[in-house]
Formats: C-alpha cells, sequence, structure tokens
C-alpha cells in the first residue's frame, strides 16, 4: 500500500505549476506595459509600413497617416496576453512585475531594445558565416568526389 502512495507523492510534489494560480489578465498587461510591449508594436507596424505600402502602391499618404492614427497597440496585447497566461503563474508575473520595478529590471526595460537589434544583427552576420562555411564544404567534398 505504501508503494501505491509513492508514485502520488511525487507528482504532487514535482508538478506544483499543476495547481498553480494562472496569471490575470490584469498581471499580464501590468507586466506587457512595463516591459514596453505596446511600444514594441507601433515600432513593428513601423517597420511593417514598406511592405504594406508595396501592396497598394497607389494609395496616398493620407490613407496610411490616417491607418497609423487608427493602429491600437493595444489589441496586439489583448490577443498575447494568453500566450503569457499559457506559460506564467501569477506568481512568476508578479515576481516579474516585481524584478521589473527594480533598478536592474528598470535598465533591462531600457537596454533590451538595443540588445535585441544588435543580438539580431550578429545572428544575420552568424548565419552568413555558416552559410559559407556550410558552401565552402560542399565545394571541398564535390572537388574530391570527381
Amino acid at each position: 500500500m505504501k508503494l501505491a502512495i509513492l508514485p502520488l507523492l511525487a507528482f504532487i510534489t514535482f508538478s506544483s505549476n499543476v495547481f498553480a494560480e494562472p496569471a490575470s489578465a490584469k498581471s499580464v498587461k501590468q507586466l506587457m506595459n512595463k516591459t514596453g510591449a505596446g511600444e514594441l508594436g507601433i515600432q513593428a507596424m513601423n517597420q511593417m509600413l514598406p511592405a504594406l505600402k508595396g501592396l497598394i502602391p497607389d494609395a496616398p499618404e493620407e490613407f496610411w497617416s490616417d491607418y497609423m492614427a487608427e493602429f491600437n497597440p493595444e489589441d496586439l496585447i489583448e490577443m498575447t496576453v494568453p500566450i503569457y497566461q499559457k506559460y506564467l503563474t501569477e506568481e512568476e508575473v508578479q515576481a516579474l512585475n516585481d524584478f521589473y520595478d527594480t533598478p536592474a529590471g528598470m535598465k533591462l526595460i531600457k537596454v533590451q531594445p538595443h540588445i535585441m537589434q544588435e543580438s539580431m544583427m550578429a545572428g544575420q552576420q552568424w548565419g552568413q558565416a555558416v552559410a559559407q562555411d556550410v558552401m565552402a564544404k560542399y565545394r571541398i567534398q564535390n572537388q574530391q568526389s570527381q
């Protein structure tokens, strides 16, 4: 009988997230506001704008100005909240909110866009180096097999 209880105790001990309170929409929105998610949405939209203009090249500039004036980053936040809730508990979101209120958290928020931009550039350079390496090795292999 004691052996039958062991798996149940192990399950309860190692699956605390199963019983954890899901993150509330309110706390997730607080987190997203602290980290500037809305501003990132606007930034992404501004980056997409040239491609959108390419889809409708004859649209006047006034159309695009009006469209951007109506753009609501809150829509993106609303769509993203359930994703945060899927992966984070209320306790975890509260801990993140607390962290972002610290000097270190505020600094991370401030420098995160720069880190992301420079990381993407580094990733592109790395990807180009990998592609060149693969092509060079393939050429060498092809030459040796001929």
